[in-house]
């Protein structure tokens, strides 16, 4: 897992992507905290170790799926991590954390891929229309698709890479591989 996941989980937990929820209480709260600390040491197994040792009563809490998302995500066990992010987003819908991190999983897991990632995500598009990472995702999927002849899909590119107006003809991969590398970006790749 990169460094950039642990710090977007770590942000998130700050308050910086959703609405805060009710704190935990100690013990929990430190044992969360610890398992922040081991994932930024890149070690996914003692983060899942401190995660044990809460309560099974807030084993749900929205911090806990995303720490629990995360160490499935270093350990890169797709389908975990995808149960983690659904019940995120069923349990804290106002996150966009969770239905990023739901389209992040279906790309990855058996039987699933881009269009998978782009059902999932594309509702958060409405939902969090300031949330520039879920206009960029849905962007890299819509190149990685090659279906832009969508007008919605060539929006959210369009939102996302700064063309004032969506253009009138079909835009082919290395064309949108282009736009974004303008944006700073080296390939259609999601974050």
């Amino acid at each position: 897992m990169t460094r950039n996941l642990v710090a977007d989980v770590y942000a998130s937990l700050n308050g910086d992507h959703f609405m805060p929820v009710s704190p935990l209480e100690m013990p929990d709260s430190h044992y969360l905290s610890a398992a922040v600390g081991w994932l930024e040491l890149g070690n996914a197994q003692e983060a899942a170790a401190e995660l044990a040792r809460m309560s099974p009563a807030v084993r749900c809490h929205p911090d806990v799926l995303e720490v629990r998302w995360a160490i499935y995500a270093e350990r890169g066990d797709w389908l975990e991590g995808l149960k983690a992010a659904q019940t995120l987003v069923q349990e804290a819908p106002e996150r966009p954390t969770g239905w990023l991190h739901r389209a992040y999983a279906l790309r990855r897991v058996p039987d699933g891929g881009l269009k998978q990632a782009w059902d999932a995500l594309l509702p958060a598009f409405d939902k969090f229309p300031k949330e520039q990472v879920i206009a960029y995702n849905l962007a890299c999927y819509a190149c990685q698709m090659q279906q832009l002849e969508d007008t919605r899909r060539v929006s959210i590119l369009s939102s996302w890479v700064g063309w004032s107006s969506p253009p009138s003809h079909r835009t082919d991969l290395a064309t949108c591989n282009l736009q974004l590398a303008a944006c700073g970006q080296e390939n259609a790749g999601e974050r």
